[in-house]
């Protein structure tokens, strides 16, 4: 093949790579994925509807809401309990009467007797001491509710930071296809020329071989992520509750990061809503030690009681009214010993508790500790892929120079340009490895919540509820109409 040759060669189909260069300059970013921001849904867009929706989220609200109700409850303590009742029934008797008479003999009397006995009364008791077991019980239940709002604080932490993975998932999966498919454009491009030169001698069979084998491979890479494409796609209509259509691009969270790591350390310390929920766990546990301990206590109590009854001792029209009113006072002594257990148990309990609360914090520090290496690393390898990236695009565009003027061939055109799809895949993954990584540090000091994210939706308050409930003394239905 003469020069004239090869630069036909290298130039041959050069309306067809410019326009697969448009096309890999325009599919190497997340922000193309999805077209017009006008239209396009936003990552708090998408984090709004998993908070409304999800129902992980709901769920830990559900049972916020159940939670709510153990205060009412352990108030029922200081509250008299009032009993009615009621009772009715037939009696019959039958029998002789022998009465004395003036002569010799008795007189006998043979009768029968219904009757209709029947009552109803009114019963009261109200404890006066018990031990400190219920205010016990009232503490222990709000510190319940307090955990339990915790809880639900560290769900909506984990569903955010799930919607952001997904909402990224989509974004990286996206481009890499789009990349894929590219590089199988390319590939197509390469085997062409490839054989070309084959049939004019200027290569072997081996070479067209190898470039059938890179198809082949290629074709298989694009099926394997398009596969991993629909499976993000179906993650994220789990957490988000929605398809993911036209998606923005996402910068990495800056403002709320902490400016180093033992700031970072000592936030998550104190605001974890995994670490707040353990230490209302030790204060629950704390106080089930005091309600056991109740029960060596004193016990006084009074109750009262009113009735009425009828057809008294068989006796018809017999009428009896009664009116009672009592106090009683019990001193436990021993009761076989049971209730010490209990309280040796519960101390047990609370050992377990603080040493769950430790753990927990140990585990936070060491999330807090990867997750600020992970993001720093994530920093330098964007800053490392974008330098790749740069560098191949110059030498793409001084191989493509070359090949003008008979130094390169195509083969050699399209290796770089192999060399810079793989260059803007990596960076692909660096940018979203950044974005997520950013949000999980701000998940692992406990600070992905609304307010942060600046989410455009009303924070749920599960105070509401509870305000509702505390005071409640009677009536089933809960203040959603249930």
């Amino acid at each position: 093949m003469g020069a004239g040759e090869t630069k036909r060669f290298a130039l041959g189909g050069a309306a067809r790579r410019g326009v697969i260069r448009k096309t890999l300059l325009a599919s190497v970013a997340l922000a193309t994925i999805g077209g017009g921001a006008s239209v396009a849904e936003t990552m708090n867009g998408a984090l709004v509807k998993a908070y409304l929706t999800n129902p992980d989220i709901n769920s830990q609200r559900a049972t916020v809401r159940q939670t709510d109700e153990g205060v009412p409850a352990a108030n029922a303590g200081y509250l008299p309990k009032i009993n009615a009742t009621g009772n009715v029934g037939v009696a019959h008797q039958n029998g002789n009467i022998i009465s004395p008479s003036s002569g010799s003999t008795a007189s006998q009397y043979g009768y029968a007797l219904g009757t209709l006995p029947r009552g109803y009364g009114v019963q009261a008791t109200q404890t006066l001491f018990d031990g400190y077991q219920t205010i016990n019980k009232i503490r222990g239940a709000e510190s319940q509710v307090l955990g339990a709002r915790e809880e639900l604080r560290n769900t909506e932490q984990k569903t955010l930071l799930d919607g952001v993975q997904a909402y990224m998932d989509v974004l990286q999966n996206s481009a890499i296809v789009e990349l894929d498919r590219n590089n199988v454009e390319v590939l197509k491009e390469q085997l062409r020329e490839t054989k070309d030169r084959f049939t004019v001698g200027e290569v072997t069979r081996t070479d067209v071989a190898q470039a059938e084998a890179s198809l082949a491979s290629a074709n298989a890479t694009l099926l394997t992520d398009q596969a991993i494409l629909e499976a993000s796609i179906a993650t994220y209509r789990q957490v988000i509750g929605d398809e993911p259509k036209t998606l923005a691009p996402v910068k990495p969270l800056v403002k709320p990061l902490p400016k180093a790591l033992p700031e970072a350390v000592n936030i998550s310390q104190v605001e974890h809503p995994a670490i707040v929920a353990q230490e209302h766990g030790v204060d629950v546990a704390m106080l089930s030690v005091k309600i056991a301990e109740g029960a060596l206590y004193p016990q006084a109590s009074v109750s009262a009681q009113v009735g009425q009854n009828f057809d008294v001792g068989g006796t018809p029209g017999q009428r009896l009214f009664q009116a009672e009113i009592t106090g009683q006072l019990t001193i436990p002594i021993y009761q076989g010993g049971a209730e010490y257990a209990s309280i040796r148990a519960q101390k047990e309990g609370l050992t377990v508790q603080e040493l769950k609360a430790s753990s927990v914090r140990d585990q936070i520090r060491q999330n807090v500790v990867a997750a600020w290496g992970r993001y720093q690393a994530a920093i330098g390898v964007v800053k490392a892929a974008r330098a790749s990236v740069a560098a191949n695009e110059v030498a793409l565009a001084g191989v493509r120079e070359e090949a003008k003027v008979g130094q390169r061939t195509t083969l050699d055109v399209l290796n770089a340009q192999q060399a810079l799809l793989q260059a803007r895949t990596q960076l692909v993954r660096a940018e979203h490895d950044q974005v997520v990584y950013s949000y999980s540090l701000v998940s692992t000091i406990g600070r992905l919540n609304v307010p942060t994210l600046g989410l455009a939706v009303a924070e749920y308050d599960p105070s509401v509820h509870f305000d509702q409930v505390k005071n409640k003394w009677i009536g089933v239905r809960t203040p959603d109409g249930k």
